[in-house]
């Protein structure tokens, strides 16, 4: 990743090459006796220090036109085999996994990130500098619409296949937990993967809707390719819903329509302007079915669900035309198109108007691959600012020697230790259902944690890159550090598959939709993760704050309750953060009830009885073998605001008339006395 050095002195136009020499000799005396006055350093530092200080004086007696500009004053962060250095994703495995299932993905993971620091990672970076190239027309004025991706993208393909990235959660060789090796083996992968991550999340999500489907006969074939370790016979998915009107609103957004055709089959029609992994080789795709006249019905109840293959045996385009390719912020390194339809043949494989029940499988996927891609660039850039801290010499000592530096990376370790265990409980939950072992609870409770997980960490994600690009100084900012890379491919992770706000609301369609059975299973979970936690001494403060936590939930679910149903509407992100934040924090679970207001549509006193096996940091760090620092995570977690929909409720933030304010603030008008 870290290719080319950068000169660390570039000499202005203004000064000549002895001026700056002079001002950056007595720059670093005055550093260097401040440094001296202020810090304290080992033997041993003092000896690097003393080095690295005696090099940059020498250099700096050297004329700048004699110096070797290519010559950078710091050395790059190198990191070790992933898994070997992950210490948090290796407890926790040892925690939950069984003895021979350990034992096994152990052994694979540890081959795994051997092979993903030798090979990935330097196909990553190529797939960076050779991103896609789209090709209209070839020499002769005849239109291809061809679509180039360098070699390294097309060995992506084949190492997905051979690591068994998709196939290994269908094959179900450890059963239940095959869905928690699958997760960790994308989480290793995803930051080194040059953007591939991205279609194995639509993969994964084509081959669960075709296996929820019963994997029909006409679509044996697709599923078989798509889950094989075969590179010579894998294949990846798109997902094609995205068109002119916006992506998330597909009721009132989608415009192609779908003739049937004398043989049973359809042509589809219509203009597609967001295809992400475009050169994909099958790809699933919303339609309105016309009738004999023509006519097709709008709203959600008039989309069916197609699949298609892109191309045919001749690998012709199948009826469809490249428009263009985006031109994106980030994750450059995959096509992303629009396209039009120009009588596709498809297959209709969903009941008539219940595709949109039909796709949400491939969404709920999609949305656990980006928990994934989240939390693995949350670790990935808190790794190498925690080794560029042992290397990096500023103020007369190392970073990692300096209090205010180590407190920063700290508290970004904190969120991503709470994301990750996050991830691993939702991986493992779809895994118990997966394999019919999920209690109708889990299932709730997993229906609910996927919209909470996918828009808590999405932000989370986002923060945590940039506050980590920073730690780099202003390498962070070099193009071939690869660090601004990781920032951009971050940065679409809060807006792919439902921005912060649009998934807020499908948090509460979750709850309304169970009737309120789904919050009461959260209650019950969270109150049996305290409990059980509550005998450890050094976890009291945390426990303590959890439970204040709940408390102010509970109030803020009854007194909504009462409310008019714009309150939950204008809280639903606090109310997502809320849930985030506590879940995130505790550990098991137990019998409980839960009594509440009629907002959530839940009946009072409901009752469940369960057994999860919840993971996060106040269980993590409730084991017999927990570490000072699962202790400490699991403390400073909880010393955050927990429940902030509490706050802003107490506050009146919900209100009718803050919401007419909140027009006036943005457009500068007076608010409106009509009511909402």
């Amino acid at each position: 990743m870290f290719a080319r050095r950068l000169p660390l002195w570039r000499s202005s136009a203004t000064s000549k090459p002895w001026q700056l020499g002079l001002s950056l000799r007595h720059s670093w005396e005055r550093c260097q006796a401040w440094s001296c006055r202020g810090f304290n350093t080992t033997a041993d530092q003092g000896q690097q220090v003393d080095m690295q200080q005696n090099q940059v004086l020498e250099d700096l007696e050297m004329p700048v036109a004699r110096r070797e500009t290519e010559n950078l004053f710091q050395e790059r962060p190198e990191t070790g085999n992933q898994y070997l250095e992950d210490a948090l994703l290796r407890g926790y495995l040892k925690a939950h996994l069984p003895p021979k299932v350990l034992e096994e993905v152990s052994q694979d993971l540890e081959r795994f990130g051997n092979r993903l620091l030798t090979e990935v990672k330097p196909l990553g970076w190529e797939c960076e500098l050779n991103p896609p190239v789209f090709r209209q027309y070839d020499a002769w004025g005849q239109r291809v619409d061809h679509i180039i991706t360098c070699s390294a993208w097309k060995r992506m393909k084949e190492i997905s296949a051979e690591e068994g990235l998709i196939a290994e959660a269908y094959e179900r060789k450890y059963s239940n937990w095959s869905r928690v090796h699958q997760a960790v083996k994308l989480y290793l992968f995803s930051t080194t993967s040059g953007g591939f991550n991205c279609p194995l999340a639509m993969t994964d999500g084509a081959a669960k809707v075709i296996e929820s489907l019963g994997i029909p006969a006409s679509l044996k074939n697709a599923f078989d390719h798509l889950t094989s370790r075969d590179p010579k016979k894998f294949w990846t998915s798109g997902q094609w819903m995205t068109e002119r009107r916006g992506g998330s609103d597909v009721a009132n957004g989608t415009e192609t329509v779908a003739r049937k055709q004398p043989d049973g089959t359809y042509r589809l029609y219509g203009f597609k302007w967001f295809t992400s992994a475009a050169d994909s080789d099958v790809t699933l795709t919303l339609a309105r079915i016309a009738d004999a006249e023509g006519h097709v019905k709008q709203g959600s109840s008039g989309l069916s669900l197609f699949f298609l293959k892109v191309r045919d045996e001749d690998k012709k385009l199948n009826n469809i035309r490249v428009q263009r390719l985006k031109d994106k912020l980030g994750t450059r390194q995959m096509a992303t198109a629009e396209l039009w339809l120009d009588g596709a043949e498809a297959e209709l494989i969903s009941a008539e108007g219940r595709g949109v029940a039909s796709i949400s499988n491939m969404l709920n996927i999609s949305r656990i691959h980006n928990v994934i891609g989240a939390v693995a660039s949350m670790r990935r850039m808190i790794s190498l600012s925690r080794e560029y801290a042992l290397k990096r010499v500023v103020f007369g000592k190392l970073l990692k020697d300096h209090p205010l530096h180590m407190q920063t990376i700290a508290r970004l370790e904190v969120q991503t230790r709470g994301a990750f265990l996050l991830l691993m409980e939702i991986a493992r939950l779809l895994g118990l259902a997966e394999t019919n072992m999920a209690s109708e609870q889990d299932q709730l409770l997993l229906r609910l944690l996927v919209p909470v997980a996918k828009l808590y960490t999405g932000k989370q994600a986002s923060a945590t890159v940039i506050e980590a690009m920073e730690c780099f100084g202003g390498q962070g900012y070099m193009e071939d550090t690869g660090l601004p890379v990781i920032v951009r491919d971050t940065l679409v992770l809060s807006i792919w598959e439902g921005t912060t706000n649009i998934l807020s609301l499908d948090v509460l369609r979750s709850l309304t939709k169970s009737q309120g059975r789904a919050i009461a299973v959260f209650f019950s979970t969270v109150q049996k993760k305290i409990e059980l936690a509550s005998s450890t001494a050094k976890l009291e403060p945390a426990v303590r704050q959890m439970r204040d936590a709940i408390s102010r939930l509970t109030q803020f679910v009854q007194g909504a309750g009462a409310k008019e149903a714009v309150t939950m509407e204008l809280a639903a992100r606090d109310f997502s953060y809320s849930l985030a934040r506590i879940y995130a924090g505790s550990g098991k679970d137990r019998n409980d009830e839960f009594q509440t207001g009629k907002g959530l549509g839940i009946s009072p006193r409901v009752s469940w009885l369960h057994t999860l096996r919840g993971a996060l940091l106040i269980e993590h760090a409730s084991r017999s073998d927990a570490s000072a620092a699962d202790v400490s995570a699991a403390r400073r977690w909880c010393n955050q605001e927990l429940c902030p929909v509490a706050t802003e409720f107490k506050n009146s933030s919900y209100d009718a008339e803050e919401s007419l304010m909140d027009s006036s603030l943005v457009y500068g008008s007076p608010p409106s006395t009509s009511r909402l």
